[in-house]
């Protein structure tokens, strides 16, 4: 964690904004457990963090609903996105709605259904459906 923070600073100091990405495996059987533990080591380095520079955090969605509100309303953090972490996008915006404060930055979620062989009309519709029923997530988590 500690390198990721020092990375960020180096971010900052370059005049961007930082996004720090430490993900925990959603299939590991410790995974409530070490998501409260991941939470509290990035607490501990936000408490330390210069005052007045803020970080984004890209998270997978936590076993535990509105575990990472802590974060979500610390002063040296901008936003925390959710990364889909494996979950079918059903399952992805499911899980993200019951996260407040959360909104998606779903890659794979988002394109699991396109397919190159589509024409573009199902392309638009399939890409069309995929955003809207992300974007209702995130605002059902926001």
């Amino acid at each position: 964690m500690a390198q990721q923070f020092d990375v960020g600073n180096q971010i900052i100091d370059a005049g961007l904004m930082p996004i720090l990405e430490p993900e925990y495996n959603i299939k590991a059987a410790d995974r409530a457990a070490g998501e409260a533990i991941l939470r509290n080591e990035i607490l501990k380095h936000l408490d330390m963090f210069p005052k007045g520079r803020q970080v984004m955090l890209k998270l997978s969605i936590p076993a535990t609903a509105n575990l990472y509100q802590p974060l979500i309303d610390h002063p040296a953090v901008l936003k925390v996105v959710a990364l889909s972490g494996g979950f079918s996008r059903a399952e992805a915006c499911a899980e993200l709605a019951k996260n407040h404060g959360m909104i998606a930055s779903f890659s794979r979620a988002l394109l699991e259904v396109l397919r190159a062989d589509m024409d573009d009309a199902a392309f638009d519709a399939a890409l069309g459906h995929a955003i809207d029923e992300i974007y209702s997530a995130s605002v059902a988590a926001a």
